[in-house]
């Protein structure tokens, strides 16, 4: 039987413990289409109708991931207590049950932005260990040196600790301005803004346009689209096998 051993399905769909569970199969109090199960046995929830003591369990809410082209002047939260605009306002009202941004853009910078209701992917994009690559165009105010760029790729001293290594690339030059393609693999505070701050050359415009590898690709500013399994399954493997579809 393919799927996913039942112990986990039933811990999963929050009845009881994986240890629980695993007594329940052991007293054949469960059912896979309307067969009796046994300690080993698998079963799809997509396909299969599984049951104990005669009620079906429940399955758990899909996973859920959207990429959203955020506007300048949207927070990056799901309420703000002044009344401002959230990202939340730009979903529908029957998705947003559970969602929240991943990790933040700020209120003047525009762009990428993921949202879910999946803690784990939450976790697995916003912590540095799994050292997921952001990458942004950037509008400088004049034109920088090749030192000065060779600075930032080094890395410069925010808060007293050196940044991590970045790429940065000059794309051109226009009207006394300069956009920059940079490349991040942690993401402090207001990163990018205060190190070209420091460099003497602040940020005009900041647009993310890739995160994790998934880029904005040509969504419009303000819009959303759900992102299929095939485009995060790279993030998380280990979810591929046991998410329901949309």
């Amino acid at each position: 039987m393919n799927g996913e051993r039942l112990q986990k399905l039933i811990a999963a769909a929050g009845l009881c413990s994986r240890r629980k569970a695993e007594e329940l199969l052991r007293q054949q109090r469960v059912s896979v289409n309307g067969q009796v199960a046994g300690l080993g046995d698998r079963a799809d929830p997509e396909q299969d109708r599984i049951c104990v003591d005669g009620r079906p369990l429940r399955t758990p809410e899909a996973t859920r991931l959207l990429l959203l082209n955020k506007p300048v002047g949207v927070i990056s939260s799901c309420h703000d207590p002044r009344g401002r605009r959230t990202v939340l306002d730009l979903i529908p009202n029957h998705l947003r049950r559970g969602l929240h941004p991943i990790g933040r853009l700020d209120a003047d910078s525009r762009g990428a932005l993921l949202l879910t209701n999946r803690g784990q992917l939450t976790l697995r994009l916003s912590h540095p260990r799994y050292e997921h690559s952001k990458t942004y165009r950037v509008w400088l105010e004049g034109d920088p040196s090749p030192g000065q760029l060779q600075s930032w790729r080094d890395g410069v001293w925010l808060d007293g600790q050196r940044t991590q290594p970045a790429t940065v690339q000059r794309l051109r030059r226009e009207g006394g301005r300069t956009l920059l393609e940079v490349t991040l693999q942690e993401g402090r505070n207001r990163q990018i803004r205060r190190t070209a701050d420091q460099l003497g050359h602040p940020v005009l415009d900041l647009q993310r346009i890739a995160i994790a590898g998934i880029p904005l690709g040509s969504l419009a500013e303000g819009e959303w689209r759900a992102l299929h399994k095939g485009e995060w399954r790279h993030l998380m493997p280990e979810m591929g096998q046991s998410t329901t579809r949309r």
